[in-house]
């Protein structure tokens, strides 16, 4: 056996680990679940709730999310939104719902360095200290809250004394194309699906950044003012070594939507798939690490969950070594590697057919979902930019019309 084979069969048994915790969770997924082992408390007296809302050159679609929002604030929670680093009317608007709206309360940040998502958030929560809530929940002021969502969040954050994520999805446009509804359905396995299937083995989700539930005892203490692009992620991992791990709960949606503008789309997926790979290669080894040394289970699952790359990214690597492997083998006549990998991007591709099965099937067709290999080599230029030049700051997406 080459070299050449033994490098290609062991990084495709390598890859298999990221490939065997998809394939579980899809099918924990979709499987028949068993009858929910939780039930949301009657409460006996009111819950203290603060919605932070962080929101940066937000004015174009604020009032519309403001509207949507009112409503559903019941006569103990409170808005809190932090203006940040805004050079548009953002915190005008906002302040125009507050005249009328006691609920209602704006700040504003403003620091030429220290700018991005995670600021923000400690900013207000630096804010709320004066009189802490019960329950916070972080909601981005470009996302809509599903009616009960926000009641829903924080009774099963108090219920179960730890982080709440909701369910996070991603809209497109009616007459979007085959990658951006390849785009949408890769959002879907992510938030929906694994989320899910790791909920119903009892395990622990990853944060995705929007309807998220925190106690005060947790939010408080935690570190928000990173600058980290994917700050979700890495706030996920520090509450699991803390004994905090998150859970999903897929009661409470909420919304938001994919830009439509080509710049946008294209810095919102680089911000995503950059800081998602850079919290693989900084933090999976030491949280791997931290979880066995703790024996912290919940640790070990969020870490095996984030091993898992972008889809698009696993889908690249397995096609190139599977192609690689057959090259070698009409070469050679050496099948091991060959065997190995074209195993793996089996598993893979099955796993990725169930999840459109039960999840997928009203977003694209299969002939659309035969089109991943093409949607792949679309986002070649975004890997190759991780490896020649990083993302390493959070970028705002612009929206329509911007």
């Amino acid at each position: 056996m080459s070299a050449l084979s033994v490098i290609l069969a062991a990084v495709g048994l390598l890859l298999l680990i990221p490939v065997m915790v998809l394939s579980v969770q899809v099918l924990a997924a979709v499987l028949p679940a068993r009858p929910s082992r939780h039930t949301l408390p009657q409460a006996t007296a009111p819950l203290s709730v603060s919605i932070l809302m962080p929101a940066h050159n937000e004015s174009a679609g604020l009032g519309r999310v403001l509207e949507k929002l009112l409503p559903q604030l019941s006569g103990t929670m409170r808005l809190l939104l932090v203006a940040d680093n805004c050079t548009d009317n953002t915190a005008a608007i906002a302040r125009g719902f507050a005249a009328t709206h006691r609920s209602i309360e704006v700040i504003e940040r403003s620091h030429a360095g220290l700018r991005g998502k995670g600021y923000a958030l400690e900013f207000g929560v630096r804010h709320l200290q004066q009189h802490p809530p019960e329950v916070v929940i972080v909601m981005d002021a470009d996302c809509e809250m599903a009616d009960g969502a926000l009641q829903t969040l924080a009774a099963r954050c108090m219920q179960s004394g730890r982080p709440i994520q909701g369910l996070y999805l991603m809209t497109t446009a009616a007459n979007a194309g085959l990658n951006s509804r390849l785009a949408r359905f890769a959002w879907v396995v992510k938030n929906h699906v694994r989320a899910l299937g790791d909920y119903r083995l009892g395990l622990p989700c990853q944060l995705m950044g929007t309807g998220m539930a925190f106690g005060w005892a947790h939010i408080s203490q935690a570190a928000l003012g990173t600058g980290h692009i994917v700050e979700d992620m890495s706030l996920g991992l520090d509450l699991a070594i803390a004994g905090h791990a998150p859970l999903f709960c897929e009661e409470a949606l909420v919304v938001s939507s994919f830009p439509t503008a080509a710049e946008g789309v294209r810095t919102q997926r680089t911000r995503w798939e950059h800081g998602h790979l850079g919290v693989i290669l900084s933090d999976l080894p030491s949280a791997l690490w931290k979880a066995l040394r703790l024996r912290n289970l919940n640790l070990f699952a969020m870490a095996m969950n984030l091993s898992v790359p972008p889809l698009a990214f696993l889908a690249l690597l397995l096609l190139s070594l599977t192609t690689a492997s057959a090259a070698l083998w009409f070469w050679s006549g050496l099948t091991v590697a060959l065997q190995i990998n074209a195993a793996v991007l089996a598993v893979f591709g099955l796993a990725v057919v169930l999840a459109w099965l039960s999840f997928g099937r009203s977003i694209i067709s299969f002939v659309q979902l035969c089109g991943v290999p093409w949607y792949v080599l679309c986002k070649v230029p975004v890997y190759f930019y991780f490896l020649v030049r990083r993302q390493s700051q959070w970028v705002r997406s612009k929206r329509e019309g911007e």
